[in-house]
């Protein structure tokens, strides 16, 4: 029978989990992200959650507190002057924050955002030899002997040549009585993935942009580490030339050049071709952009190298389209021209704000691929 501090515990964190679903939402759009605390756990701010307490009865009832008296006497002969001051009227500051883990954030975001588990594609399963100490054996090294086991042995021995005295119990084990732990080798797969983000930093893309895309990654990645055994993340910026980044250059940089999104494209390919063999990781990459690019001819390569090396090699190519007031929008027109909306292997999204962040999250995870 569970104790009642756990059930009150869980029904808590139950609580928890339920207020941080209905407010997640608001948390996306203000750009409010879980801390990572290491050990796939996470600290996540939220308002606080009242708590039962006692509260007197009505006032015609009597009881403590009641009495004779005016409102404003002074209480145990104080002079009742008034205190230095003024009497604010805002409500206090009641945000409290709780630990949840990986699991538990992915699962409310995967229950407000009805998203399917992933289906890894095709054959992308890393292989994995565990050893698993299951049996025992004769012989072994030293580290792996078992004592008790052992003492057993000798103390069988002992007994069937009749040398046990049980007035001086002492059970000295010879070679022959020595046991060891012994591994069976065990081959497991591990679906491994890599997410490949390329972002434009040209002059159009501001910080209200970038904002934007940091929210959108944080969660992404949050969902697809609830996936897969183990998650890489590589980072691509560019204008007019692309460069693979740490993930705090990523979101910091911003350039005053022109756009060549083909430089990306070109970019991402060669990092999947040297790293990542399709048939042994399932690959994710994701641009976003304002949709301006330099000319008609760089989108032809772009679609190009689309066809011929990004999609056929990738669970999915996203693209996501973040509004600027400065942007075109023509590369997500190009795109829809080129896939439509209902590609297997290809997911548009239009971002126009913080408050679209989790409709996009939801258009680049909702297909289970």
């Amino acid at each position: 029978m569970d104790h009642p501090i756990k059930r009150d515990h869980a029904r808590f964190r139950k609580i928890v989990k339920g207020r941080i679903r209905d407010n997640l939402r608001k948390y996306v759009s203000q750009g409010e992200m879980p801390i990572p605390k290491g050990n796939k756990e996470f600290r996540v701010p939220m308002p606080s959650i009242d708590t039962p307490r006692f509260k007197f009865g009505d006032q015609k009832q009597g009881g403590a507190g009641q009495g004779e008296g005016q409102a404003g006497d002074p209480v145990d002969g104080q002079d009742g002057e008034p205190g230095q001051g003024e009497v604010g009227s805002g409500e206090g500051n009641k945000e409290l924050e709780v630990e949840l883990s990986l699991e538990e954030l992915a699962s409310i975001l995967g229950e407000e955002l009805e998203l399917p588990r992933i289906e890894p594609k095709g054959k992308k399963a890393m292989q994995k030899t565990t050893d698993k100490y299951t049996s025992i054996g004769t012989v072994g090294p030293d580290s792996l002997r078992h004592v008790k086991r052992t003492y057993k042995e000798a103390l069988k021995r002992q007994l069937a040549s009749g040398v046990y005295n049980p007035d001086n119990p002492v059970i000295v084990p010879v070679k022959s009585d020595f046991r060891y732990r012994s591994a069976d080798a065990k081959i497991e797969f591990e679906n491994s993935a890599v997410v490949i983000y390329m972002m434009d930093v040209s002059g159009s893309m501001g910080d209200e942009q970038k904002e934007i895309v940091r929210t959108e990654s944080f969660w992404i990645n949050l969902w697809l580490k609830s996936q897969y055994k183990d998650i890489e993340v590589r980072y691509i910026i560019h204008d007019a030339t692309a460069k693979e980044v740490d993930e705090e250059t990523f979101f910091r940089t911003r350039e005053s050049g022109g756009t060549l999104i083909s430089s990306a494209f070109k970019l991402c390919r060669e990092i999947m071709q040297a790293d990542y063999n399709s048939s042994e990781w399932n690959i994710y990459p994701f641009h976003f952009s304002d949709g301006d690019n330099w000319s008609t001819d760089d989108t032809k390569l772009c679609l190009d190298i689309l066809d011929q090396d990004i999609i056929p090699n990738s669970n999915v190519f996203c693209y996501g389209q973040v509004e600027s007031r400065y942007g075109s929008g023509q590369f997500y027109k190009d795109l829809h021209t080129k896939y439509g909306e209902r590609s297997d292997n290809v997911i548009l999204s239009k971002i126009k704000n913080k408050d679209a962040i989790l409709d996009s999250i939801k258009d680049f995870l909702g297909k289970g691929k």
